[in-house]
């Protein structure tokens, strides 16, 4: 069973690690709240995310997020990695998991003679990137759960409203931290690998028998 202890250590252990790879320029290690009604809270402290819901343009957001440190985690590229559990007498009940890269990537990309000997910045030099931000929710109440518009688990692209990508189940800080090091950090990812904390355990599948019909994100099936 996965306990929300766990996965503060989980958060903590990660963060240590992509200290230690250079990766990371400034963190906020993870809290673990008791709050009423048999809630915990895995968080980087409590902020207000309401600007990122709000009809501005993307890089205000960032901004915000940046000016009030809404996040876990500010990468060496200046992107913010917000990780964030909610769970109920130690079931699991919702996960924010956010990436939001920088939007001033020009300081790379006009000057990559310094940088292109660096690993880290290898994969955000070229000038056709396009910086956008993703966001993994889960959350399994009855009242917001409705079958393919709104899975439990699911992947949102670019601040899409109905943007809702199904995917398997809740995703560990683990299966995450991979997920974006793999994806936007690969050339860093590949020296540092072996570095980085691997967790085995994940949670269940979630996914309705009517999501797995449209294309969907089956995450690794792990050890439970």
């Amino acid at each position: 069973m996965i306990t929300p202890e766990k996965i503060r250590a989980q958060v903590e252990s990660l963060t240590t690690d992509l200290i230690r790879c250079s990766l990371c320029e400034e963190q906020k290690f993870p809290s673990l709240r008791n709050e009423p009604s048999n809630i915990q809270k895995i968080d980087f402290g409590k902020s207000d995310l309401s600007i990122v819901l709000k009809n501005k343009p993307y890089q205000e957001i960032y901004n915000e997020l940046l000016r009030t440190q809404a996040y876990n985690l500010r990468m060496i590229d200046g992107a913010l990695i917000q990780i964030m559990y909610k769970f109920h007498e130690n079931s699991l009940q919702s996960h924010r998991l956010a990436f939001f890269p920088s939007p001033y990537l020009e300081e790379f990309q006009n000057n990559p003679e310094v940088y292109e000997e660096d690993c880290i910045y290898a994969d955000i030099l070229k000038k056709n990137i396009v910086p956008f931000p993703l966001r993994f929710d889960f959350d399994c109440r009855e009242v917001v759960v409705v079958a393919i518009d709104h899975p439990q688990s699911h992947l949102t692209l670019g601040q899409y409203h109905n943007c809702r990508i199904p995917v398997s189940a809740a995703l560990t800080p683990s299966i995450f931290i991979d997920f974006i090091l793999r994806n936007f950090y690969n050339t860093a990812y590949n020296k540092y690998s072996e570095k980085i904390s691997k967790y085995n355990e994940v949670f269940i599948n979630t996914i309705e028998k009517s999501e797995q019909n449209l294309g969907h994100i089956q995450l690794p099936l792990g050890v439970k």
